[in-house]
């Protein structure tokens, strides 16, 4: 998404978590947590809108949209998801 919009990330790094949760059906689901750190991006809120973009055309994004719970983080700060226009 930073190339798209021209912009310098550096050396993005991508450290993610995959858990297995209870259900109350005595199953289990996935939830993930991917913390992304963006070192030449400063902003708080441009690391956020570039990592919510990125969640949004990525490809394992789309096929778990839904499915399992995503938690993200940009530069140490915590995303709220948005709807994507064609979901909502």
């Amino acid at each position: 998404m930073a190339r798209r919009r021209k912009q310098e990330v550096g050396d993005v790094a991508i450290d993610s978590k995959v858990m297995l949760l209870p259900t109350e059906e005595r199953g289990f689901k996935l939830a993930v947590e991917l913390a992304v750190t963006l070192p030449s991006v400063d902003d708080a809120d441009e690391a956020a809108e570039l990592v919510r973009a990125a969640h949004l055309v990525c490809p394992y994004s789309n096929v778990t949209r839904g499915n399992i719970e995503v938690s993200l983080t940009a530069n140490g700060h915590g995303i709220e998801e948005t709807s994507h226009p064609a979901m909502a």
